[in-house]
């Protein structure tokens, strides 16, 4: 009789890629890349300058080129071998899928995706967008990105896999981006779970949660021991 490996659900954010040497989605003066959120991260201002929004992603696709996953992420693809794994990211770089992971929700979007302007054609994409660049459609070409105030297509999915989750572990996320956010609350309270973050200790979590205040791969090397000694 085969056994069911127990199911570990991943919400990772942006911390997790920090090491890789991918800056984290915003600095402590609340911009990205020296750019306001809103000029480069929603509707509009998409609208309202393209062109910068273009530059801003082809800056961002160019730079995954050039990094590799950390072992923080090779941990997560290892731990594959003995449970039942699933990534869900706020990330949109792909550094779970170079690591070796194989089933990963991609929340916010892919980089090396780009769409139409309603997102009903999207296309694999690992180049420049340029301006004047159109889909299928005869519309613009932009990120495969969900910006601020977009919907969130693999919200209820991922929501719904949470809660099979036996062990829950967080990592690199500040927990201030809704509704992702949010999922932490969907785990049951028979589940184990993690945070891997440094500056978790802050963080307002339901009970139950051990935090560690650390970076993902020096969290990632103790859950892994915490798991091997159950």
């Amino acid at each position: 009789m085969k056994l069911t490996k127990k199911k570990i659900v991943v919400l990772s954010g942006a911390g997790m890629s920090a090491e890789s040497g991918i800056s984290t989605f915003r600095d402590k003066n609340g911009l990205w890349e020296n750019h306001s959120i809103e000029d480069v991260a929603s509707r509009e201002g998409w609208a309202r300058n393209p062109e910068l929004v273009l530059h801003f992603y082809n800056d961002r696709r160019r730079q995954l080129h050039h990094v590799q996953p950390n072992k923080g992420h090779l941990i997560l693809a290892e731990l594959e071998s003995t449970y039942d794994v699933q990534i869900i990211t706020q990330n949109v770089d792909n550094l779970h899928e170079m690591a070796g992971s194989s089933k990963i929700m991609h929340l916010h979007g892919e980089l090396f995706k780009a769409c139409n302007q309603d997102k009903s054609e999207i296309i694999e994409w690992t180049g420049d967008i340029a301006l004047g660049q159109l889909a299928s459609d005869r519309t613009q070409l932009r990120p495969f990105i969900v910006w601020f105030g977009e919907e969130v297509p693999e919200m209820y999915a991922a929501e719904e896999a949470t809660k099979t989750a036996d062990i829950l572990i967080v990592i690199g996320t500040s927990l201030q981006v809704y509704p992702a956010a949010g999922l932490i609350h969907a785990a049951r309270s028979a589940a184990q779970k993690y945070i891997v973050d440094p500056n978790c200790i802050h963080y307002n979590v339901p009970g139950g949660f051990e935090k560690l205040p650390m970076t993902a791969t020096e969290g990632m090397r103790i859950v892994k021991e915490k798991l091997a000694n159950l």
